[in-house]
């Protein structure tokens, strides 16, 4: 053990779900028993443990092994202690990479206490440890795989059970009914059957105060991540509607298997042809009839119109870049046919219309060739500015930024909270050495230790603050990165993709403005106001009014209509 310094450690405690199953040998509180004795035995300042409790080892990204090392990069500790190699990771690549390159170049004494491995000697065996616990991996990896599929193959209903059912008392892998959902499955399926339209009954759903599959399991349910948790909706939409009327559990029939993980280390999952599905059917009892089913797949999707463009507008200049700022879904390009009329009316399109958010978004459309034209316009004008006029823009762009602070002022502050956080870093060491030292009792270690970090977190806070705001010299940066480019340019005679994409970072298309206020227009010759925001690569917003006039019909349509 070293001596020359003191020794700050982390330690680092992992059990995954299926070595849960292996008895207290495995358990955290074991692994956290192990370290704690082996640095009390060694001088070792144990500063802090990191427990990911049900993840595999099979990859990386686990929680507490990711801020453990964003800590370590920061000198928080110069030691990580594991029970063994297999709790840092059984992936032998990775393992391999982080104990004998990682933590050696960075300086970090590691030590796998039951392996006997210690990256401050020589590992001989560390080889065979590490294929080993890829070996081990594997094993699992396929035991787990023919245990899911015999279950499978028996009618055993082995994933979270979807809406409108639950686990069956008797059995945690048949379905049962569930009494609050049930009856809302059986409504959606009878709406559809009588011709409602997916968007329709979802309305109806949020009208009534119905919840949300999603929201239900967050409330009502354990079986749910905390990121499902998070993005889980009050509101109901017409894909979720889609989803359920066209899954056939709901006939009683278990439908397992359409997709698996690309390989034992990886999280991706890829489709299964529909002909290796694990169906199995009359496993539990049906929430809908054959009939009823049926007749609701005849609707499905009936009176919806044929949105297929044309090869020109299929391969939009805007795709990507062209938003809705209702809801912020890309736009895509749509064309249809007005009776009576042979040429096609092309537009770009919300098509998600979402109302999970705060101002439901009922989509939008802008006309493509209207579109064109207007970006056209405004980047010749910002082509044809002078040196003055760029001045210009940027006083005006330092006034809307309140950038009034003089930037060599910003970097002194930036300086001495820099200065302030790691003198906090050296205060943190020298206190958990006076502790070790026996100068420091452990309740006021942990006192200060507190406050310090306490005040750290502020500084952290302050100091990104700083960073964020934009200063003069970095706007004055900004415009003269854009305007060096645009003096390549000439007048743009024909917008195209590579021209968009130099200048444009993002479009942000409104819905249509009627007179009177209205949304939709009384007759197809009508004008209208619609707001197009443009914002630039570097400088952001030109415009302050982004709302145009645009006429009744579109732009190509005026230029070739007869003086």
């Amino acid at each position: 053990m070293r001596n020359d310094k003191l020794t700050l450690g982390f330690a680092y405690l992992r059990l995954s779900n299926e070595e849960a199953q292996g008895g207290e040998s495995s358990s955290i509180t074991n692994q956290r028993m192990i370290v704690q004795n082996y640095c009390k035995q060694n001088g070792i300042t144990l500063v802090r443990e990191f427990v990911d409790d049900g993840y595999s080892g099979g990859n990386f990204d686990r929680p507490a092994f990711q801020e453990m090392m964003k800590q370590l990069q920061q000198g928080k500790a110069n030691t990580v202690i594991t029970k063994d190699l297999s709790r840092l990771g059984r992936d032998m690549r990775e393992a391999s990479y982080y104990a004998e390159q990682f933590f050696p170049e960075h300086g970090i004494h590691y030590i796998a206490i039951s392996d006997n491995f210690d990256t401050e000697r020589e590992n001989l065996m560390a080889p065979f440890l590490f294929a080993m616990n890829e070996v081990y991996l594997r094993d699992s990896s396929r035991k787990v795989k023919d245990v899911i599929r015999s279950k499978r193959e028996n009618g055993q209903y082995c994933a979270c059970p979807p809406y409108g059912y639950r686990k069956d008392n008797q059995n945690k892998h048949r379905l049962a009914p569930d009494e609050m959902t049930a009856p809302v499955v059986l409504r959606i399926f009878e709406q559809a059957a009588k011709g409602d339209s997916s968007r329709k009954i979802a309305l109806d759903l949020n009208e009534d105060g119905v919840i949300p599959p999603l929201k239900y399991r967050v409330l009502y349910r354990d079986e749910f991540s905390e990121e499902g948790a998070a993005r889980a909706s009050d509101l109901w939409n017409y894909t979720t509607v889609k989803r359920i009327l066209k899954n056939p559990v709901y006939l009683g029939h278990t439908l397992l298997g359409k997709s698996k993980k690309v390989s034992v280390k990886s999280k991706k999952k890829v489709p299964v042809p529909r002909e290796d599905w694990a169906v199995t059917e009359n496993t539990h009892p049906p929430l809908v009839s054959n009939n009823l089913y049926e007749r609701a797949q005849a609707n499905l999707g009936r009176g919806s119109r044929d949105y297929r463009a044309y090869d020109h507008v299929r391969k939009s200049i805007f795709s990507g870049i062209a938003v809705c700022s209702k809801c912020g879904y890309s736009l895509c390009s749509c064309g249809t046919v007005y009776k009576g009329e042979r040429e096609k009316y092309w537009y770009l399109s919300c098509t998600h219309q979402r109302q999970d958010i705060a101002d439901p978004c009922t989509g939008v459309r802008v006309r493509y060739a209207d579109l064109l034209e207007i970006v056209r316009q405004e980047l010749n004008s910002l082509l044809a500015l002078t040196d003055k006029q760029v001045e210009a823009l940027v006083k005006e762009a330092l006034r809307r930024a309140g950038a009034n602070e003089n930037p060599k002022a910003l970097r002194q502050k930036r300086e001495k909270i820099e200065a302030r956080i790691g003198t906090i870093d050296k205060i943190v060491t020298k206190l958990y050495t006076d502790n070790a030292e026996g100068r420091l009792d452990d309740e006021r270690l942990q006192r200060m230790v507190a406050d310090l970090e306490k005040e750290s977190v502020g500084l952290q806070a302050a100091l990104d603050s700083l960073t964020i705001s934009r200063s003069a010299e970095e706007i004055e940066s900004s415009y003269a990165n854009f305007f060096s480019l645009a003096r390549e340019y000439t007048q743009i005679q024909e917008l195209d993709r590579e021209t968009l994409l130099t200048f444009v970072e993002r479009i942000e298309i409104g819905p249509k403005k009627y007179p009177e206020g209205t949304v939709k227009a009384t007759h197809r010759n009508q004008p209208y106001r619609q707001s197009i925001r443009i914002v630039y690569k570097f400088i952001g917003e030109v415009a302050e009014e982004p709302v145009r006039e645009l006429p009744a019909m579109s732009v190509s349509e005026a230029n070739d209509t007869p003086a």
